[in-house]
């Protein structure tokens, strides 16, 4: 009865029940793009499903934590070793995301990622590693890794980093980015003056938009079916691509981009 909570205020009094207590939520597509809030779940919203993989339980721990701050609402499963991560793999089709350590006991990890890449390459993998020398980065890269996290990074770049992949990029770690390692794919000068622009290499307007979908991970066939065009087509914008920025395959190409800065076009996402 009323007259038995005096307590309560008369506005919350009026309050219909099911607003009574309101709770925030964080849903699980908003947190990384804009930290918006909204009140409850909506419904039939799919969960992240986050694979971790490594032989050590205190980093597989530790990694819930940064993983709960890129989203509160993610299904986080572990695997210690590639037996596992392919029993986990096989046992939920749905994983958004894999972080995948290269030194496992039962397997070398860059068979592993070729493997995942091959079976599963709707699903993004992200390499965690020990190992941040340009071989190792380089090597996962070009077997389809969507970034490579060293493990000394602290965890606000760990955060970026998976943002980013999530975003549709591709990250690459700061010092691997260093001119001082990029000689070979260096972009020619004119005159003394750094060639910085898509327009001073020829690149077109149809080029970038294939260089976009290119710095998404994507391979010929999905840009074909993005842009609409013939895989022929697109076979010849990625080798002028290529040829443009002096490099030889497409993480080269990844990794020059980047140092040059370039702001690529907005492009369809699958």
């Amino acid at each position: 009865m009323e007259h038995d909570r005096p307590h309560l205020s008369a506005r919350r009094r009026a309050l219909p029940p099911e607003r009574e207590w309101p709770t925030k939520r964080y849903p699980a597509d908003a947190l990384p793009f804009g930290m918006q809030y909204c009140l409850g779940k909506p419904r039939n919203l799919p969960l992240m499903k986050i694979l971790v993989v490594d032989d050590h339980a205190l980093i597989r721990e530790a990694l819930h934590g940064v993983l709960r701050k890129l989203t509160r609402d993610a299904v986080i499963l572990e695997a210690s070793n590639c037996a596992q991560t392919m029993e986990a793999v096989a046992s939920h089709p749905d994983i958004n995301l894999i972080l995948l350590d290269l030194n496992l006991p039962d397997r070398d990890g860059f068979s592993m990622l070729a493997e995942l890449r091959e079976r599963n390459p709707a699903v993004s993998v992200v390499v965690l590693s020990a190992a941040q020398d340009r071989a190792n980065v380089m090597k996962a890269l070009d077997l389809g890794a969507m970034g490579y996290i060293p493990k000394s990074a602290r965890n606000e770049v760990m955060l970026s980093a998976l943002q980013l992949v999530f975003a549709g990029g591709i990250y690459i770690p700061p010092e691997i980015l260093a001119r001082e390692h990029l000689s070979h794919t260096a972009v020619p000068t004119a005159g003394g003056r750094a060639i910085v622009s898509p327009a001073d290499l020829g690149l077109t307007d149809r080029q970038l938009d294939v260089l976009a979908l290119m710095m998404q991970g994507k391979n010929n066939k999905s840009i074909c079916r993005t842009l609409n065009l013939a895989e022929p087509t697109v076979k010849n914008h990625v080798t002028a691509i290529l040829k443009a920025l002096k490099v030889t395959n497409r993480t080269e190409a990844v990794i020059a981009v980047n140092e040059l800065g370039w702001k690529l076009p907005a492009t369809p996402k699958q």
